[in-house]
């Protein structure tokens, strides 16, 4: 089977639902398939590689991979798979314009308000009408993967019509041991892509105007991004100071000793599939804040048991100041984050991947929030709309 993707994990740009997409690769690899991941060229990898049995082909840019793509698929170029997982990342390949072979399109959340802010203009617009128009109508037959209840939903509100999402939870890397302990000093940590929708600048602010109440207080911010160089300007702007520490792209290791030193992690994007960040640091019993218009973060956090969820800015300034004064609130919460973490694991996603592509192999379609215990349904069933 092939997977169509913008990008790998190891691409400079690539973050957790790159992750997602190579651990149910790997799931499927473990299973007996083939698998390959069709994706954009970077430097940071050859054009060609076997990694865990799992084959990477990398053509294009981030724009032209899409057409790259669709030559690789009708020319056989990438064999001739059973099925072709189509990641609809804002824009889909339009694999099935080239491939009669079932097609499964996996979302990790619909780019509504993401439009805008990338994009300007024309551009945005045709995004938003490909992404919301065209694409449902192009795979009106398809099975649907969404990582999240909240995915879900927004799938339905595109269009998406009849029996045919199945939802498909990201799982929670094993921890990584590490002895540092909790920061002395108020310790916050946002962790990811630095791109204009993670809205870093909304931790920075809240930093900066805590500093006053909190002189100690940290903010890590973990990740790279073509943002980067503007956060950074930002912070100068408003006097950030030494209370902001940009540590860039860094290996797990230290990924995982800035989790367990962090008191809180901090995601203020606007728009999140799920947020593999959560859970990430909730192996270190390092609750969340993040935004309950996000989407996915409904269903990676438990709001008041495993972190908080907040409606803007100001509240999200107010949450961590609470949370940052009260020791005895932050450890109930970072307990219940623990708890949650464990809760899903990769294993489980992968079985249930496994039962989607199995399912599209039978020629029926999957809706359910668990696929390991999936309500299949006839193709001749679903809905054409």
């Amino acid at each position: 089977m092939v997977f169509l993707s913008w990008r790998d994990v190891r691409n400079p740009e690539g973050g957790g639902a790159e992750r997602f997409l190579e651990k149910m690769a790997a799931g499927l690899v473990g299973r007996a398939c083939t698998v390959t991941i069709f994706c954009a060229a970077h430097s940071s990898a050859p054009s060609e590689e076997v990694v865990d049995g799992v084959r990477f082909v990398r053509r294009g840019t981030k724009l032209s991979v899409y057409l790259q793509a669709m030559r690789a698929l009708r020319r056989g170029d990438l064999g001739d798979p059973d099925v072709v997982v189509d990641v609809q990342n804002g824009l889909p390949f339009f694999s099935r314009l080239v491939t009669r072979k079932p097609v499964i399109v996996l979302v990790h959340h619909v780019h509504r308000e993401q439009w805008s802010v990338v994009y300007a203009g024309l551009t945005a617009r045709v995004g938003w009408w490909i992404e919301h128009r065209l694409a449902p109508w192009l795979y009106r037959r398809c099975q649907y993967v969404a990582v999240s209840g909240a995915t879900r939903s927004e799938l339905r509100d595109l269009g998406v019509r009849g029996p045919r999402i199945a939802v498909v939870h990201n799982g929670t890397e094993p921890v990584v041991p590490v002895e540092a302990g909790k920061a002395a000093n108020p310790t916050i940590a946002v962790v990811g892509r630095l791109v204009p929708h993670k809205q870093v600048e909304h931790a920075i602010d809240a930093a900066v105007a805590l500093r006053e109440q909190l002189p100690d207080l940290r903010l890590a911010v973990v990740g790279s991004g073509w943002w980067e160089s503007e956060l950074h300007d930002y912070a100068d702007r408003v006097g950030a100071g030494d209370t902001v520490v940009f540590e860039g792209q860094v290996d797990e290791s230290r990924k995982h000793e800035l989790y367990e030193r962090s008191w809180l992690l901090v995601l203020p994007s606007l728009k999140e599939g799920w947020g593999l960040v959560i859970g990430e640091a909730g192996m270190h019993r390092t609750p969340a804040i993040a935004y309950r218009s996000a989407g996915g973060t409904r269903e990676s956090i438990e709001d008041g048991q495993s972190g908080v969820l907040v409606d803007d800015a100001e509240q999200l300034t107010a949450t961590i100041g609470r949370l940052l004064q009260d020791g005895a609130e932050r450890r109930r919460l970072g307990s219940g984050a623990l708890e949650l973490s464990q809760a899903f694991t990769w294993q489980h996603a992968e079985e249930s991947f496994a039962q989607v592509v199995l399912a599209a192999l039978n020629g029926t379609l999957v809706d359910s929030q668990d696929p390991v215990a999936p309500r299949v349904l006839p193709r001749a069933s679903s809905a054409a709309g």
